[in-house]
């Protein structure tokens, strides 16, 4: 909500892209222990094709294709016009907050 009312007074928005999930629960779904890997080889890479992610993580093609699939619709990763799949952004930080009860 900080951001929000900065950009309400300020009227500019924050320089950096944000993705949000509504429960660590969800987070966790979306970021799994094979797709965070996925992320960590295509940070910086450009685009790629579906093998080539696949090769540089050392997995079967389908099921990078399906953990692709999963962080295209969270919109962690785009597709070029191409068909191509590429990470645009430079770094990824993960934030949440652990209260009690």
């Amino acid at each position: 909500m900080a951001d929000f009312a900065l950009a309400w007074k300020t009227g500019k928005g924050s320089k950096a892209d944000r993705i949000s999930f509504s429960s660590p629960e969800l987070l966790w779904k979306v970021l799994t222990a094979k797709r965070w890997e996925l992320l960590k080889a295509l940070c910086g890479a450009g685009p790629v094709t579906v093998r080539e992610a696949a090769r540089r993580v050392g997995r079967d093609v389908k099921a990078v294709h399906t953990d692709l699939s999963a962080l295209l619709s969270a919109g962690v990763l785009s597709r070029t016009e191409s068909g191509q799949i590429e990470f645009p952004y430079e770094a990824v930080k993960v934030e949440f907050l652990l209260q009690a009860a």
